[in-house]
């Protein structure tokens, strides 16, 4: 009979890296007792509701805020020549991208509210701020916008063309940026010797991000401090600040950002909106808390929309049907104001992409990133990455029906092997580890494809059309950032890891708290998890890319090691031996050749007890560390899709769905599949459901869940999961990152599938009924 585990052994085994723990946070959401922003309410505060105009594109002749000033309740009305004469910054973009010939990319200022031109609808020009909401609501209706309106263009590849209307009269053409990156001449030649060449136009549809929670912000000025504090859903806090800081025009000191639970993002929330700057406006000459919470309605027009891309693809292949370049030639939308990274997804982000997992040798990427009278394209779960390896996987499976070449034996005939890593691709990462075609195989074998054609056939029976589709992706995380790794010993006996990410969903105190006990011992349910105080941060690089388990995680353990150090000093002290003889494992400091020990926990006992300790030993376990960034990382994958096709209506069901990821260390099974399956789902909502359609004037026709589809629970099938992990050789945990590769593998997937399913017929997305029924019809 096998001796019990002990208590330590014990805490391992159940809560350590790889194992399947619940979310700490699930309990007190499903029972209601999350705290969402639109939840805090402070005393006295009052409430804003944004004007915005209905117009895409417009002068701005005038603004009557009397009549609305009048109204009952009503505290203030404010416009943006009130905000501009306060001396508030402009809203910025983070990442500039170089145009082809290397000068910057044209950046138009952007005030939080609108002064000479509208330029989308629901671009804010002023703002009500009363006792109540009803009240706020009501006097904002009675604002009156005078606005002489001006044509308007919504799609890039139009606003690009000549005689398009203007969005900037100083921006020509409404080229934000002209992107290249590539050997055009080597590609050229490339393609001159080429035995076949695929080409397609491949759209990526604009999309609503939908999160749950619609945005919300509380505003505070404390004029005794000079201190402003937001309240804010978003993806890190510590960046937020120092955003806001530089918006509002004062010192990051002056600024505090504190988040609750958030109710989604994807990208969506990652940066400081127009909102804010007017609310702290209207709290500081108030002397009182002001909140606004938007409705969906609102986040229809507002919120940044994902997505957007237009692209002439190509792909050249020797005879054998081994790759020879890849060309992308096309347009991104960026709407009416750049967002904080909205330049990148149609331009570098599908660049550093585009390789996957094949040996590529030339890749020419020529993108204009183009402004229009929309809402601004931001980031959107993968922003950039989902869409390149969409481009690639269907470039692919064209090119093998073209050919004659089984798609999987043209996979495998260009994947990059095992033994060529590190490998430098022709974008310029190099990636360090992955065994591409044994993790295919393996997806192959789950997804029972050789029985497909058994299943085609009986499909057919029933006068149902099936096809099978894969996606092999590779998808590059964000780049490094600093990273906070904070860890505190509290009074009551609980252990607190302070992070600078954010988690908005993604369950992150489990897993951090399983690397904090593998590494230090720490009983799983006393460790306690703050990442939304920017008071208590020295660091943090939020939530975003898939790097938070890269980035916090490998904090978490040099702030490990960091405690150990001290600890060994420490327990020398209370084991009356020298911290030379000391040595730690599985929780326990150990007098090294003995069986003298103590716990870490319970030293932390001793210490909030009045050990006495020498000069020279630290008084606390406590750290604060700043892990200085990992690389990026190369999570990848095979899904296999399989749908099914009503003839006579359009109509496909997703019936089967596997897929096979290697993710490197897997810190949890559980959390890393319920990632899987909502990237996928999303994945499937975009090549399905999901589109924004604007009218020739610019008004949103999809403004409503009346007219805009999000998939379902029925419109999904049981998802088969598995894993072949190899390791990553670029940050200490060995990990890959997992949050948005659920999209990268399931839009190339579901649409090579519905492709098959249509005899090969290529199709855009979304596949909604009507697109698909004239494809079969054509």
């Amino acid at each position: 009979m096998n001796a019990p585990l002990d208590a330590d052994t014990l805490n391992l085994t159940k809560f350590g890296v790889g194992q399947p723990v619940p979310r700490q946070e699930d309990p007190t959401l499903l029972k209601g007792q999350g705290r969402y922003t639109d939840d805090v309410s402070l005393p006295n505060q009052a409430y804003a509701v944004m004007v915005r105009s209905q117009v895409a594109h417009g002068v701005l002749k005038g603004i009557d805020i009397a009549e609305a000033r009048k109204m009952p309740g009503v505290l203030g009305v404010w416009t943006g020549a009130d905000l501009n004469k306060a001396g508030y910054g402009p809203l910025k973009t983070l990442i500039p991208v170089p145009n082809r010939d290397g000068s910057p990319m044209k950046v138009p200022t952007r005030y939080s509210l609108a002064t000479d031109k509208v330029r989308f609808v629901g671009d804010p020009v002023a703002f009500v701020v009363a006792e109540t909401l009803a009240q706020a609501k009501d006097a904002a209706e009675a604002v009156v916008v005078d606005i002489d309106p001006l044509p308007a263009v919504t799609d890039a590849r139009e606003g690009a063309a000549a005689g398009a209307p203007q969005v900037f009269d100083d921006v020509p053409g409404n080229l934000c940026v002209d992107f290249h990156y590539g050997d055009s001449e080597k590609v050229a030649e490339a393609f001159a010797k080429a035995a076949h060449a695929t080409r397609l136009r491949l759209v990526s549809n604009r999309i609503v991000v939908c999160a749950m929670e619609p945005r919300s912000a509380l505003a505070h000025y404390d004029a005794a401090s000079d201190r402003y504090t937001l309240y804010a859903g978003n993806q890190g806090v510590f960046g937020l600040k120092h955003q806001m800081a530089d918006l509002l025009q004062i010192k990051p000191a002056q600024m505090r950002v504190l988040t609750g639970n958030v109710g989604g993002s994807f990208g969506m929330k990652g940066s400081p909106y127009p909102e804010y700057a007017g609310l702290f406006h209207a709290s500081k000459l108030l002397g009182r808390p002001v909140k606004w919470t938007d409705e969906r309605s609102g986040s229809f027009l507002s919120d940044q929309h994902g997505r957007d891309h237009d692209f002439d693809a190509e792909l050249a292949l020797d005879k054998d049907g081994r790759f020879l370049a890849v060309r992308m030639t096309g347009f991104a939308n960026v709407g009416a104001y750049l967002a904080n990274v909205g330049p990148l997804m149609g331009s570098a982000g599908v660049t550093r992409n585009l390789a996957a997992v094949y040996r590529t040798p030339l890749i020419e990427v020529s993108s204009k990133v183009v402004f229009t009278h929309t809402s601004s394209v931001g980031a959107y779960r993968g922003a950039g990455r989902p869409e390149a390896n969409y481009f690639m996987e269907r470039l692919i499976d064209t090119a093998a029906r073209e050919m004659g070449i089984d798609q999987v034996e043209m996979r495998k005939r260009n994947h990059i092997k095992p033994e060529e890593m590190p490998y430098k691709t022709a974008s310029g990462t190099t990636y360090d580890s992955g065994e591409f075609t044994t993790l295919l195989d393996k997806a192959l074998k789950l997804a029972d494809v050789a029985g497909f054609k058994k299943r085609k056939a009986e499909s057919k029976a029933n006068g149902k059309l099936r096809g099978l589709g894969i996606g092999d992706y590779l998808e590059v995380t964000a780049p490094p950032t600093k990273e906070m790794g904070g860890i505190r010993f509290e009074p009551n006996g609980d252990v607190t890891i302070i992070t600078g990410t954010l988690d908005y969903g993604q369950g992150h105190w489990s897993p951090f708290a399983q690397v904090l006990t593998e590494r230090l011992g720490v009983p799983f349910h006393r460790i306690k998890l703050i990442q939304g105080d920017s008071d208590l941060l020295i660091a943090g690089g939020g939530t975003g890319g898939s790097k938070s388990i890269m980035a916090s995680g490998a904090a978490i353990v040099e702030a490990s090691d960091k405690v150990i150090e001290k600890g060994k000093l420490i327990a020398g002290v209370a084991l009356e031996a020298s911290a030379t003889d000391i040595e730690f494992k599985t929780g326990r400091f150990t007098i090294v050749g003995t069986d003298r020990g103590i716990g870490i926990m319970e030293l932390a006992e001793k210490l909030r007890g009045g050990l006495k300790l020498p000069e020279g030993v630290p008084a606390t376990l406590d750290v604060s560390h700043v892990h200085e960034a990992a690389p990026s990382a190369f999570p990848n994958g095979a899904h296999v899709a399989e749908v099914e096709i009503d003839p006579d209506t359009g109509w496909i069901d997703v019936v089967k769905y596997t897929m096979v990821n290697d993710f490197g260390t897997v810190i949890n099974p559980l959390l890393v599949e319920g990632q899987s399956h909502g990237g996928v789902v999303q994945g499937i909502g975009q090549a399905m459901f999901e589109r924004v359609v604007y009218s020739d004037d610019g008004q949103i026709v999809t403004g409503s869940f009346t007219d805009y589809a999000l998939p379902r629970a029925s419109d999904t099938p049981s998802f088969r999961i598995d894993y072949h992990s190899v390791p990553a050789k670029t940050n200490v945990l060995g990990a890959k990152g997992c949050g948005e590769a659920g999209c990268a593998g399931s839009l190339p997937s579901v649409m090579n599938a519905i492709v098959d399913a249509l005899g090969g017929k290529h199709i855009n997305m979304p596949c909604t009924p009507e697109r698909v029924w004239e494809a079969l019809n054509s």
